[in-house]
């Protein structure tokens, strides 16, 4: 069932995302902080969007090491020296601090397990194709890296490393996204404060 899963969220990864995100927006419309006006909001926003920025930067340091080189070679440096995947580590950053800047504990712990639940098949998926292709050396590799939760002491880069300009502008668009939804949460925030719309539930 957790391999199907996982299949169907790689082949339509797209769509995926786009409804996790439309079921957001609207439960962002529908829930409203209970601790507004309270430091502890201020707080739980300021560390959401620190995530958030550490997310988007580190999605763009991860893309940058794979563009033109994902179906080709092992990638073994950089943020892959660290751990074997970072795109996943900081997405999960990016969703966590998505949901902190709605200034609520739970939204925020809420989809870091939904994340953490809903790619874990996928992550497990994905690590079998690259045993099935590169075998001992991808086996060598799970055995010195971390899969998930990054080692920094592994950390190695090489002085210089080419990449597709092309390739790398388009996952640029991948992580836009991060940004544009702190956006529309303080857009609905504002929504909310004006009375045109009113929140249905309150979150600690």
């Amino acid at each position: 069932m957790l391999q199907q899963l996982a299949k169907f969220a790689l082949s339509h990864r797209l769509a995926v995302s786009r409804f996790f995100g439309i079921a957001f927006f609207f439960t962002v419309f529908a829930v409203e902080s209970t601790l507004k006006a309270n430091i502890v909001s201020a707080i739980l926003f300021t560390i959401g969007l620190m995530l958030v920025g550490i997310a988007t930067v580190g999605r763009l340091w991860s893309s940058l090491y794979i563009s033109g080189y994902k179906n080709s070679q092992l990638i073994t440096s950089g943020p892959y020296s660290i751990c074997r995947n970072p795109l996943y580590f900081f997405s999960m950053l990016g969703f966590t601090g998505i949901g902190f800047t709605t200034e609520t504990f739970t939204l925020g712990i809420a989809l870091m397990l939904i994340f953490l639940i809903g790619y874990a098949p996928v992550i497990k998926r994905e690590e079998e194709l690259l045993r099935s292709k590169f075998g001992a050396e991808f086996n060598e590799y799970c055995a010195r890296v971390p899969r998930f939760i990054p080692k920094f002491a592994m950390f190695n880069e090489p002085e210089s490393y080419t990449v597709s300009p092309k390739l790398f502008r388009r996952t640029m668009g991948d992580v836009v996204w991060f940004v544009w939804f702190v956006g529309i949460i303080k857009l609905v925030d504002a929504i909310h404060e004006h009375h045109f719309f009113e929140p249905i539930i309150g979150l600690p």
